[in-house]
């Protein structure tokens, strides 16, 4: 026996005579079986939150509890699906409803006839625990889906196939300790609100390489870690998400698409399938899972879609692969919050956003790290969590923004000034910050050489040196300035135009190796060394500032990859021949 509704608010929904169900119980609601989830319990009276449009429904209409919590399907066949913010497949739905995706559709995340070939690593009485790895499927043609003992099992392994078979055939039986026979599928079902579990998580200490100078340089993220991207309307947050999905050396990459516009997402699911893999050359949508739920989409599924995500990037990472979540944007996910938290006559707080919106945003952010995966292996995983802000007016004081930085390591500033001017990526290198730079500080000294940091402290010097000069500029000019100061400016703006600035579409410039990066920037410091010792020595400030060979360091990050070291090489000799005839005072070359 089911409940009554009694009143609909939008995607709210309440209910009476609902004592034998759970909070956040999933229930199916009216004549269509709307699909909602038990968001407060008070007796027998639920307040239920609906995935779908809840015109139609009205007083009277019944209530059935499934028993179940929201939860997603794990298994081959998640790589390259296009799903909604409670995991229905896309493009399944749209064979069968066209275009507008019509309420009430039931469909299972992952096929139930696709056959899959399944390949045992295990032999009939070996002993297994929660988290070992039984068997592998080829899931696409770069990447091997491992399965996986449940969790919460261990015992011996009494039978196990090999052979072509669906996610939900049987592919071994378990003998636990207590002697119950459990059968064993490619399938399993994890619920979204709770974090998958692990044997321990490590500090992060590796970088996770993104090919943005101004990242990997400046601001650095560790594999593991946590970053957000706040920034005004238009000054590039998808973008800059666009592309550490596709540069980012990770193994899987989960794009949430949380409440963003149509268009937007629309550009997303077309570009992925035709872009090519660095890494393995093959289109990128074989090693990523995109979640949709734009703007027009149900609110309710909004707030779901990020939990949906993350468990899903928590499965792959359990594999011991190196998984990155994007979500673009946690501000629409924490509208969501709001819209449902308004609706259910909560207290607000700061602006209207509900209390618990901090703990909210920390449950998300704390399911990333490095871990060491269930198993008896010893396997490590790492998942990366990075989020976009959009702050109203690119007000970072308000709550969303404010909330997200006391939980993420690493903040890259998006400014509206640096994207009219046309510098992109448009990040803030005066406000922008990465706390992970000490723990990655061995890596890059063993990688790269101490040198690197060295150089990155130095330019980071040099553009807090030109803002200052700025304003003295500002008031009296710049011819006022001494050569040195001068230089300065010149160093600096060299680093941001010809090191910081960079083209996401244009195919040599949208990446940039470490070692790229560091003979780049190296190349610019070297500029300044020599250039500085020329002025002290009484060198003439214009011929040491119009050497030819400044003109090929900006152009040096357009030469092709198999090229660079050769070129680079090529113009710091004649960089310092040049110099060293301005200096002695020789024809300006």
């Amino acid at each position: 026996m089911g409940g009554k509704v009694i009143k609909v608010s939008g995607p709210l929904v309440v209910a009476v005579g609902m004592s034998d169900a759970n909070m956040a119980d999933v229930v199916k609601v009216g004549e269509q079986r709307l699909t909602g989830e038990i968001l407060s319990m008070s007796g027998d009276r639920a307040a239920i939150q609906v995935y779908e449009e809840t015109s139609g429904i009205g007083p009277g209409a019944e209530v059935f509890t499934t028993g179940n919590p929201l939860s997603v399907e794990l298994g081959p066949g998640l790589l390259g699906n296009i799903f909604d913010g409670i995991q229905r497949p896309l493009e399944e739905i749209r064979g069968i409803a066209g275009e507008t995706i019509s309420r009430g559709i039931e469909l299972p995340a992952l096929s139930r006839t696709k056959r899959w070939a399944f390949e045992p690593v295990v032999a009939v009485g070996t002993r297994v625990e929660g988290g070992d790895i039984i068997g592998t499927v080829q899931e696409t043609s770069v990447f091997k889906h491992k399965i996986m003992v449940p969790p919460s099992l261990s015992g011996t392994i009494t039978e196990i196939k090999q052979g072509e078979f669906t996610v939900e055939d049987v592919v071994a039986v378990l003998k636990t300790d207590s002697g119950e026979s459990v059968d064993i599928k490619m399938l399993q079902r994890w619920p979204v609100r709770v974090g998958r579990p692990y044997k321990k998580k490590f500090v992060p200490d590796r970088p996770l390489q993104s090919g943005q100078r101004v990242i990997d340089t400046f601001f650095p993220l560790a594999k593991g870690g946590t970053a957000a991207v706040p920034g005004p309307f238009g000054s590039g947050k998808t973008v800059v998400q666009h592309a550490l999905a596709k540069w980012s050396d990770v193994d899987i990459v989960v794009y949430i698409g949380c409440g963003e516009r149509g268009n937007e997402k629309t550009d997303v699911l077309m570009e992925f399938p035709e872009l090519k893999d660095p890494r393995t050359g093959e289109p990128l949508m074989k090693r990523t899972v995109l979640i949709a739920n734009t703007s027009d989409m149900p609110v309710a599924a909004r707030e779901a879609s990020i939990y949906t995500g993350i468990t899903i990037a928590e499965y792959f990472r359990d594999m011991g692969h190196d998984v990155a979540v994007i979500a673009d944007s946690t501000s629409r996910w924490a509208e969501a919050l709001r819209e449902m938290s308004g609706r259910l006559e909560e207290m607000p707080g700061e602006e209207g956003y509900p209390a618990y919106l901090g703990s909210r945003l920390a449950q998300f952010y704390e399911r990333a790290g490095c871990i060491e995966c269930l198993g008896s292996d010893g396997r490590q995983g790492s998942l990366t969590a990075i989020g976009a802000v959009s702050p109203p007016g690119g007000d970072t004081s308000e709550p969303v923004s404010q909330a997200t930085l006391r939980i993420v390591k690493v903040f890259w500033g998006l400014d509206a000034k640096l994207a009219y001017a046309r510098h992109f990526p448009a990040i803030n290198w005066l406000n922008s910050y990465s706390l992970y730079l000490v723990n990655l500080r061995d890596w890059y000294n063993s990688a790269l050489g101490e040198q690197f940091l060295k150089n990155r402290t130095a330019a980071m010097n040099f553009l807090q040196q030109e803002a200052e000069l700025q304003e003295i500029v500002k008031l009296v000019g710049q011819d006022s300035l001494s050569p040195q100061d001068r230089l300065t400016l010149e160093t600096a703006r060299m680093i941001r135009e010809d090191f910081l600035q960079q083209n996401a579409f244009v195919d040599i410039d949208n990446f940039s190796t470490y070692d790229r990066q560091a003979r780049m920037l190296d190349m610019i410091l070297q500029y300044d060394k020599l250039a500085r010792e020329a002025l002290k020595e009484g060198a003439d400030m214009k011929a040491v500032f119009g050497i030819e060979a400044r003109t090929r360091i900006a152009r040096a990050k357009s030469v092709p990859e198999d090229e660079y070291i050769e070129v680079y090489d090529r113009i710091l000799a004649d960089m310092a021949e040049q110099i060293a005839n301005a200096k002695a005072g020789g024809e300006e070359l």
